[in-house]
């Protein structure tokens, strides 16, 4: 069992398949909560379950390494858990999906801009035509029906952006430790802000008792335990052990499952999702590493 969690593929899969649900439990929680209430809930409750890891190991951490631990949980675990649910007010799980998949992309890029991480031309050209995908997706979807939606589909454009600074953070600062002491330390940090704006948002207050509410629940439950707490947990230690790059390639698969599970929900899907999909794929690939890294190979 612990070489097929220490498989890179395994673990890319594993990773592709419960991202790539994420989208749809996020579209079913807002029938009955709000953007803020899902991802305060996400958070904190990721916190409460990895407490048990996070004190200990965050008692035992330098003040250099602390610093570094919030700063790639802000980008990678807080924030984004409320730019997903509030971006898919307004647009649609599969679309949000798709535009997910532009992390690679702000990988090499803001690699580049922040670690100074030279690339070649070729990855410079995949990027472009990543962000030319993510262009005609938003242009020709739905999103572009209203200005307000397009800035909604920014939303999701910005979260990815953010994805890839914590993985940049990851791989050159945090690499030392371990996944499972990260992710507890990281959910443990942002768990008190999380609480906070759920006691804000009325969630204690205003909560009903009705079946829908607790349907929802139950996808928001499954969305937290699995699709956040569990797969950042695979997902930083498929940083540590490859790559930023190669970890991000997780959205090579994760916009088909999120498309597959829209379609089944009855979503619009255009031909412009497909080009749209298709270029930043196409970018994706030619920003991929090349040469084998010895760390790459499953122990």
């Amino acid at each position: 069992m612990g070489k097929i969690v220490e498989n890179r593929w395994v673990l890319l899969i594993v990773i592709a398949l419960t991202w790539g649900s994420s989208f749809i439990l996020i579209k079913k929680s807002l029938l009955v909560f709000s953007p803020f209430e899902i991802g305060a809930i996400r958070v904190g409750v990721s916190g409460l379950i990895m407490a048990y890891v996070g004190i200990p190991a965050l008692r035992k951490m330098d003040k250099k390494t602390l610093k570094w631990v919030a700063i790639a949980g802000f980008f990678g675990n807080f924030f984004p858990m409320f730019l997903f649910p509030l971006a898919q007010t307004q647009v649609s799980s599969s679309l949000a999906g798709i535009l997910d998949s532009l992390v690679p992309v702000f990988v090499l890029v803001l690699g580049y801009v922040i670690f100074g991480k030279r690339s070649k031309w070729v990855q410079v050209l995949g990027a472009l035509i990543g962000f030319i995908g993510a262009a005609t997706l938003m242009y020709f979807s739905e999103a572009s029906a209203e200005g307000s939606q397009l800035g909604y589909a920014l939303l999701v454009v910005l979260a990815t952006a953010c994805y890839a600074i914590s993985t940049l953070i990851i791989k050159e600062k945090l690499n030392h430790v371990s996944s499972m002491k990260l992710s507890g330390g990281i959910f443990t940090i942002w768990m008190i802000p999380s609480f906070l704006i759920l006691l804000g948002s009325g969630f204690f207050t205003n909560f009903q008792s009705n079946p829908e509410t607790w349907e929802a629940m139950g996808y928001l439950g499954v969305l937290t335990v699995v699709g956040t707490a569990i797969a950042m947990i695979l997902y930083y230690k498929l940083i540590q052990n490859t790559s930023p790059v190669f970890a991000s390639t997780v959205t090579y698969l994760l916009p088909v499952v999120a498309v597959i599970w829209g379609l089944l929900d009855g979503e619009r899907f255009t031909v412009w999702y497909i080009l749209g999909g298709l270029l930043i794929l196409l970018g994706i690939y030619l920003i991929r590493e090349k040469k084998k890294d010895p760390r790459l190979t499953p122990r």
